[in-house]
């Protein structure tokens, strides 16, 4: 259950915490509301990429009973960074990037779980879209153990623009995918590198898949039609590192 101190109430409390920098992973309004004030936040949400969702009143008044004003944003435990930044800074910092790029995961514990592994392994950043994704709540941050307060995230409002923006930078775009016919240990991991994982049901958008620079995927025997996401991202992740001769 999101905490109360996690949430911002009123139209004009959610205008004043934007415009003062608060991330904002969501914002829930109600479905009739209009307004000149309102139109100030959906301008402001619209600039900011912040996801805004209309709701029936009473979806609202299930998460707080305060003067809500028929407006909730959801804030964020952590600072969401842009991935156009931090690219040309690893670069700057003789890194060799190595990106995980969620598509599409929407399971908190599952998020909290490749964020731990991210950070241990050394991964630089995560890439999650700004619709239809999990966000940095504090359940996430738990489940992290705490590593999403160290790993930057990046929420883009388009992750095709974000995985072209990868590959014009020099960083390879491999994806996971059950469509693939090569195996994850037949790509060249050893160069700037973005690893694209899907929601286990879905999988990763077509679109994503035909901008990819590689399919691979992971060899399965046994009869259950897919390895949990969180597992499969770990196993891409070291075999990065295996292939990099790190120790």
């Amino acid at each position: 259950m999101m905490k109360e101190k996690e949430m911002i109430f009123g139209i004009r409390a959610v205008i004043e915490a934007i415009e003062a920098g608060k991330d904002i992973d969501k914002v829930l309004v109600k479905r009739e509301l209009s307004g000149e004030l309102f139109m100030e936040l959906q301008q402001l949400l619209r600039e900011r990429e912040i996801p805004m969702q209309r709701v029936p009143l009473e979806r609202i008044d299930r998460v707080t009973r305060k003067n809500h004003q028929g407006v909730i944003a959801f804030t964020s435990a952590v600072a969401y960074q842009k991935l156009e930044h931090i690219i040309p800074l690893l670069y700057e910092q003789g890194k060799n990037p190595l990106i995980l790029v969620l598509d599409g995961l929407t399971d908190v514990r599952n998020f909290g779980a490749i964020a731990r592994t991210c950070e241990v392994a050394g991964v630089d950043a995560i890439v999650i879209p700004s619709k239809g994704s999990v966000t940095v709540n504090a359940d996430a941050v738990k489940t992290s153990a705490g590593a999403l307060h160290s790993i930057p995230v990046c929420r883009e409002q388009s992750l095709r623009e974000a995985i072209i923006f990868l590959k014009n930078s020099g960083v390879k775009v491999v994806t996971a995918t059950e469509k693939a016919s090569a195996y994850y240990t037949e790509s060249d991991l050893t160069l700037p590198v973005a690893i694209v994982m899907g929601a286990e049901d879905t999988g990763v958008a077509a679109d994503h898949l035909r901008v990819s620079d590689e399919l691979v995927r992971i060899p399965q025997f046994g009869t259950i039609q897919s390895l949990n996401v969180s597992v499969a991202a770990g196993v891409l992740i070291y075999e990065v590192i295996r292939q990099r001769g790190i120790s």
